[in-house]
């Protein structure tokens, strides 16, 4: 329109240029903020539906409703860190209390239920609760975005949010596997364990044990109690066994976090105590590392959003691999020595010996069912 000989055309050219210089970063905080307010606002829809399904499970009514959503904004206070001796204890107590709180928080509002039904509120609670933090913390930034017309605090949580997303759907999926009893990723270790057993007995708080020998070794088999949700003491039930008998070599299966590009389901063997978490894995370690104990590891690769969600067919498979390792593994120690195979994870949807596996491989073959489904539903979004 204007030459750019044209002093008017020079004029006009930076008088836009200044222009859209100060109006682009409002144009596009402003887009940001709208994309990254709409997360927030599915994060929160999805927190409330998750305290809802735990409140049907309950028994719906105004007070349970009022209490549920009143307890999901439970927190834990970590122990002071400044003087680090016996902070592992600390933590511990710390623990003991937290669990101590849901379980009275659970016998209060759903006194009526079995047992086991108690369990899947309590560890559907716990999952509401992460997914009401993460639906929290995605508000509290976009709430500063928008208070401090912030670009860098919006492009920082918009670049994040597939990621929290994905961690989101995945707490929301675990509250409704936890409800209603279903094995969840993290649930393999104990799946493991309780294919070694024929039978089991409680020897620890919400820990059973299996005997059985592989290869003339005889085999302490530990795990989780199910198919209610439990994660248990393991550490008080390898006490109770080490004080009797003598162990030559501990052997965990446990779910770990694989990495992107690896397979979902896939085993791989190491050394150390595979544990996730804190407090337990240390005073273990405690335990066995100054007897120079010698300890396996079997990890099943599980992706960052699988370890919550209804396990899915591939990590079930996963199980004859890793009983092919621990058998591998037992041959490490001499014939006639006693080893303890432990099946770290959460329990629920897991029974507790071989025969038990049968309603578990079902609800998996569902989940199965109901996640191809998805898949199908997503490729017909596309088209």
């Amino acid at each position: 329109m204007f030459a750019q000989t044209d002093p008017l055309g020079m004029i006009v050219w930076f008088l836009m240029f200044f222009v859209f210089m100060f109006l682009y970063p409002r144009l596009m905080l402003s887009q940001l903020i709208y994309k990254i307010e709409q997360s927030a606002k599915k994060m929160e829809e999805m927190s409330k539906f998750a305290n809802t399904m735990a409140v049907k499970k309950i028994g719906s009514s105004k007070d349970v409703k009022a209490s549920v959503d009143e307890f999901t904004d439970f927190f834990v206070v970590e122990p002071s860190a400044i003087d680090p001796f016996g902070l592992v204890k600390k933590i511990d107590q710390t623990i003991r209390g937290m669990e101590s709180r849901f379980s009275g928080f659970v016998d209060d509002v759903a006194g009526g239920k079995s047992y086991d039904e108690k369990q899947r509120i309590n560890y559907g609670l716990r999952a509401a609760i992460g997914l009401r933090q993460i639906s929290k913390m995605v508000r509290h930034f976009v709430e500063m975005a928008k208070k401090f017309k912030n670009l860098q605090i919006a492009m920082i949580l918009q670049m994040q949010m597939p990621i929290i997303e994905k961690i989101a759907e995945s707490e929301f999926r675990g509250t409704e596997a936890f409800l209603n009893g279903m094995p969840i990723g993290d649930s393999v270790g104990p799946l493991i364990a309780a294919s070694l057993m024929e039978k089991s007995k409680e020897i620890a708080e919400d820990i059973v044990m299996g005997e059985t020998s592989i290869n003339a070794r005889k085999c302490f088999v530990l795990k989780a109690k199910g198919p209610a949700p439990h994660l248990g003491r393991i550490d008080e039930a390898i006490n109770r066994i080490m004080s009797t008998h003598r162990i030559s070599r501990i052997i965990t299966v446990d779910a770990a976090q694989k990495l992107e590009g690896e397979k979902s389901g896939s085993v791989a063997e190491g050394v150390g105590f595979a544990m996730g978490g804190i407090g337990q894995r240390e005073l273990i370690e405690n335990v066995l590392l100054p007897r120079k104990m010698p300890i396996d590891s079997i990890a099943v690769k599980v992706g960052m959003e699988d370890a919550i969600m209804p396990m899915k067919k591939e990590i079930y498979n996963s199980r004859d691999k890793a009983v092919e390792l621990i058998k591998r593994s037992v041959n490490r120690a001499k014939k006639g020595e006693k080893i303890i195979i432990i099946g770290v994870g959460n329990s629920s949807g897991v029974g507790n010996d071989k025969k038990s596996l049968e309603i578990t491989k079902k609800m998996v073959d569902e989940i199965d069912k109901s996640y191809k489904k998805e898949e199908q539903s997503k490729k017909r979004g596309w088209v």
